[in-house]
């Protein structure tokens, strides 16, 4: 990824604000209680591109060490695995899957997705199995290889929640398109911006080396344009009921980032309206019901191949 150059489009990004790396590396020591692995180095651009994709710069992503340190760090009584299981897109996607069909989905996890299309023919990868208990059809192989062996195999390539971890968007979509045969359908899931998630000051949960670009819909368009796919469908979603904390955060915290940014600051008013949103977002989480107008925090993408 190059820093000013948008990752899918390949056009000039308007530069919306610098983070410094140890603003970065403080912020997930006192959150998570981890060290970014590899830790960022310098100062880091956050970029706005004309097809409305933020992505920061220079991207670099978290290894293996860091994901499994993370995860093990969440997964606190198995509330990851649990909401994991339900994730927003999960339904919609399945939907589109027909009985008998090949599936790929690529950062599988644990396999929650295979629940949802029994009847399909699931294969699942994931490039860092050790963060998550051994799954049925989840395979320790990464994208490149997989697709140098299978391409045109899949009726469906999907990957939810994934592509905003990757330094190369596009590299990833087309690996997958490679994949699919004639007719075939790519659907991606990402985290959308403006949302709660970005509300929230000081919210290095969506930052390197965690999340690398933030979504919507026009730039899940040009994705698609970029890869010469035929849009069936752009879908905002909204949190599901098992994953309430970062919607309630959001909606809670006394302090709240205006939509264009910026995001981050070395501000105590900030760090103390991070604290306060992650109090209120737990008890809330834990008192009421997702509200029915929850706006969207996800965005989905389904495309098919010419």
């Amino acid at each position: 990824m190059t820093p000013g150059i948008c990752p899918i489009t390949g056009e000039p990004a308007e530069l919306v604000q610098e983070v410094s790396s140890a603003l970065l590396r403080g912020l997930w020591r006192r959150a998570f209680k981890v060290d970014p692995a590899p830790p960022p180095q310098g100062r880091i651009g956050i970029y706005r591109a004309p097809c409305g994709l933020v992505f920061f710069a220079p991207a670099v992503e978290g290894d293996a060490a860091f994901y499994e340190s993370l995860y093990r760090r969440l997964d606190a009584g198995g509330r990851v695995r649990a909401a994991g299981g339900d994730r927003a897109e999960y339904p919609h996607a399945a939907a589109r899957i027909r009985p008998g069909d090949a599936v790929l989905e690529v950062g599988a996890g644990a396999g929650a997705f295979a629940s949802f299309i029994p009847e399909a023919r699931y294969v699942g990868l994931d490039p860092n199995p050790g963060a998550y208990a051994a799954a049925a059809g989840v395979r320790a192989q990464s994208l490149a290889d997989h697709a140098a062996t299978h391409e045109a195999t899949y009726a469906v390539a999907c990957a939810f929640q994934v592509i905003e971890h990757v330094a190369e968007p596009l590299t990833l979509a087309r690996d997958m398109v490679r994949c699919l045969k004639p007719g075939g359908m790519l659907m991606l899931g990402a985290p959308t911006w403006p949302s709660a998630m970005t509300a929230i000051p000081d919210f290095v949960f969506n930052a390197p080396p965690h999340h690398l670009s933030w979504w919507r819909d026009t730039a899940m368009t040009a994705l698609a344009d970029r890869l010469g796919l035929v849009v069936v469908e752009v879908r905002p979603l909204a949190p599901v009921a098992a994953q309430p904390l970062i919607h309630w955060m959001g909606r809670l915290s006394p302090l709240k980032t205006r939509p264009e940014g910026p995001w981050f600051a070395p501000r105590r008013s900030w760090y103390a309206a991070l604290g306060l949103s992650y109090l209120l977002g737990r008890a809330a989480s834990a008192l009421l019901p997702l509200p029915r107008n929850a706006a969207p925090m996800f965005v989905l993408l389904i495309a098919r191949k010419p």
